[in-house]
């Protein structure tokens, strides 16, 4: 069979995985890409933030290690930090400040702190050693016609945006074209000219800003490089991850009123605000520069986008932000578009028609990224209030306790199967609305008295049993 030939519109990690993947397959793959070579740290992301760190869990790493190219996961991990841990800092009733290390895994399983940049660097090096493999920046996909297969990009170079020279225009010929390109999509808009598309975005009440937390003067890190650490604040939050150069990416979450009152307010208002909900972040990042960096750096929104399709006849698919952009409350987004990656090939390579394989694609993959988007959403709350609550803890332990002695009766958390398995998101709601449910009635009958004291002993009770196989099926 002649090869195809694959457009990769987005050269971000989601579509520079997805081109490794097709040029694997033997495919002729031409990447496009709107900005400059994304390996040069001048080239400003999409958000215009210059670093954001992300999570990189079980799902993105089997994507990586399922990709065809045996040494990509491990150059991959190279660039990661482990966090073992949630490090909740918050003031207690008398005031004290304190430090709550929270496993996320009662199996040492953990998440990887990882550079966005760094990724990217790695994943598109790869794709400059494939003879298959054309890389194309500065194009900007203008205009498809998914029934003729043929796409027009604007190349917009430096030279002309200074001389002030009308872009030129190519016109390409494709078999399949993946849209990559985030939640602003190109790919998706043009798509939707052709595609009964169902689209629903949401802006959530919520605006970002980053902070960088230096090295400290001998060097290393100011808190601990093994945590997520997290100042939960009701309302808002900030969150803190680790970066191999020993610094720290920051960011505040908040309301938009907040955010208003902060831009409005002095300098000393904004760190008076952090002094009382996020104690102890400005002995790690001086007032002035917390002041400076609030100024300086942009507050933006967070999306949250559905739709179905996420394709069109055997011509186009959206895979990542571009089909489903999410909240990063769950730390899933990258994770669930390099699984769409893998998912979306191993359809590909299971089907002998393009146009039935993208069809089974769209019906397995949307319900699943609707619900990690949803789950996503949920576990804002969790993170900016509920990890203090004395109620969230006892269930946490309930839950953790019979994850640990119980493995028998499939009995796990909710963030144990999302984080570090590959089951599909939607049934992970299934299986925790079981398991949520099962709590609800044992704890009203206190029949989960014993497993708080010993879940050794409750595991061997086959009334007990039967329950908790239900509800881990």
């Amino acid at each position: 069979m002649a090869p195809r030939k694959i457009a990769v519109i987005g050269a971000g990690p989601v579509g520079a995985l997805a081109a490794l993947y097709a040029a694997t397959r033997g495919d002729d793959v031409e990447v496009y890409e709107l900005r400059t070579d994304l390996r040069d740290s001048t080239t400003s992301p999409l958000n215009f933030t210059k670093s954001i760190n992300l999570a990189l869990s079980e799902r993105g790493i089997n994507a990586l290690r399922s990709s065809g190219n045996s040494a990509l996961l491990e150059e991959v991990l190279k660039e990661t930090i482990p966090m073992h841990s949630r490090m909740v800092h918050y003031r207690n009733a008398l005031g004290n400040t304190i430090e709550d290390s929270q496993q996320y895994d009662v199996h040492g399983r953990f998440q990887r702190s990882v550079d966005r940049g760094l990724l990217n660097k790695v994943l598109i090096n790869e794709l400059t050693k494939l003879p298959n493999v054309k890389l194309n920046f500065q194009h900007k996909l203008t205009g498809a016609d998914f029934r003729r297969k043929k796409a027009w990009f604007e190349i917009q170079t430096d030279k002309d945006a200074v001389a002030g020279r009308r872009a030129q225009e190519i016109e390409i010929n494709f078999d399949l074209m993946i849209g990559a390109d985030g939640a602003h999509s190109s790919t998706r808009y043009h798509m939707m000219k052709f595609a009964r598309m169902d689209y629903e975005q949401t802006y959530i009440d919520c605006l970002w800003c980053e902070f960088s937390m230096p090295p400290s003067d001998s060097g290393d890190f100011r808190i601990s490089p093994n945590h997520l650490h997290i100042w939960p604040g009701g309302s808002f939050m900030f969150i803190a991850l680790p970066n191999l150069d020993k610094s720290f990416t920051c960011t505040l979450f908040a309301p938009v009123s907040t955010f208003t009152a902060l831009e409005q307010g002095a300098d000393g208002e904004l760190v008076t605000f952090f002094d009382r909900h996020f104690p102890s972040v400005t002995d790690h990042i001086s007032p002035d520069e917390l002041s400076t960096q609030f100024r300086r750096n942009p507050h933006l929104p967070l999306i949250n986008i559905k739709c179905a399709p996420h394709h069109y006849a055997d011509s186009a698919v959206i895979v990542g932000d571009a089909a489903n952009a999410m909240v990063p409350f769950y730390g899933q987004g990258m994770n669930a578009g390099l699984e769409s990656v893998r998912t979306l090939f191993s359809v590909l390579d299971s089907h002998r028609s393009i146009g039935d394989a993208l069809s089974s694609y769209t019906t397995r993959r949307t319900k699943d990224a609707h619900a990690i988007a949803d789950l996503a959403l949920i576990n804002y709350v969790e993170m900016r209030s509920s990890v203090t609550s004395q109620f969230y803890k006892l269930r946490k332990y309930i839950e953790e306790t019979l994850y640990h002695y119980c493995p028998s009766m499939g009995w796990a958390t909710q963030y144990s199967r999302v984080s570090f398995s590959n089951l599909p998101y939607s049934e992970v709601i299934e299986r925790s609305k079981h398991q949520e449910k099962v709590l609800k009635t044992t704890l009203a009958t206190g029949l989960l008295i014993p497993a708080i004291a010993g879940a050794y002993q409750l595991s061997r009770v086959p009334s007990v049993q039967r329950v908790l196989r239900r509800a881990g099926s």
